[in-house]
């Protein structure tokens, strides 16, 4: 089960370069279902999501490279290319700032993932964080790869 909520991002960090960095790319077989292929690290994942805004059901399973490149063949709309930073909270924590490389509109959003829904109404949200978007559809990555104008790298 995934419990998350995500923000736009008011003000980056100034000190980016102390946090882990991983470089995800993200295409679609599917939106609905929602089933993803991501690498992330030198590692591929096929991830299928449920339906839900603040809570829905999440399956991720590590593929062989060679069986992510024959997937991606079958992708639909245009992949999300972005650089993640891993930045501890409190209480355990974590914040994923995501920095879009090719989504003119859109540059970052922040995600934060919790243990169980009181955690995640209680959550005190930090003063970089802008405006939450939790639930909304233009700011879901299935809708980002369906609608936005891709700039390749």
């Amino acid at each position: 089960m995934e419990i998350e909520r995500k923000f736009l991002v008011k003000e980056i960090p100034s000190n980016l370069n102390k946090y882990v960095k991983e470089p995800i790319a993200q295409d679609y077989l599917s939106f609905k279902p929602e089933v993803r292929l991501r690498t992330r690290n030198d590692k591929c994942y096929l991830t299928v999501k449920g339906e839900g805004v603040f809570e829905r059901e999440e399956y991720e399973t590590e593929i062989k490279k060679e069986t992510y490149l024959d997937l991606l063949k079958k992708s639909q709309g245009k992949p999300i290319q972005k650089d993640r930073y891993i930045i501890p909270l409190y209480d355990g924590l974590i914040a994923e700032l995501d920095l879009y490389k090719n989504i003119e509109w859109l540059k970052e959003t922040v995600e934060v993932e919790f243990k169980d829904i009181e955690s995640a109404r209680g959550f005190k949200v930090p003063l970089w964080f802008g405006l939450e978007v939790t639930g909304r559809a233009e700011y879901k990555n299935k809708n980002l790869a369906k609608e936005y104008t891709v700039h390749r790298l």
